[in-house]
């Protein structure tokens, strides 16, 4: 919450702060898609993989989607969708099973 209202009064949330509210949705994602077909990016703070399918073990996955960490707090929280973060291009996306669509907002 602190990380979102930072973000709401236009403020850069503080480094720490930042980085545990994008894990812990991350972690909130995996546990909700669990599997290993798909892998979130949201660089510099995290990334996991998720989602049932083939598993992914090496190289760069078939399946990828990454975005800002701003651009996850609000995807995964419902401040934005997930499709219009898609339209708009904040969120990139490739592979067939990289649709998050079911699984947001957590």
């Amino acid at each position: 919450m602190a990380a979102l209202s930072a973000l709401d009064e236009g403020r850069v949330p503080d480094r720490p702060v930042f980085r545990a509210a994008v894990r812990a949705l991350l972690t909130g994602l995996a546990e909700r898609a669990p599997g290993r077909s798909v892998e979130v990016r949201v660089p510099p703070y995290g990334a996991v993989q998720c989602v049932p399918g083939p598993r992914h073990t090496r190289g760069t996955p078939p399946n990828v989607v990454e975005m800002d960490p701003e651009t996850w707090l609000r995807v995964a929280t419902g401040a934005v969708s997930w499709a219009k973060a898609v339209t708009e291009g904040r969120v990139r996306v490739s592979g067939v099973r990289a649709d998050l669509a079911a699984y947001l907002p957590l």
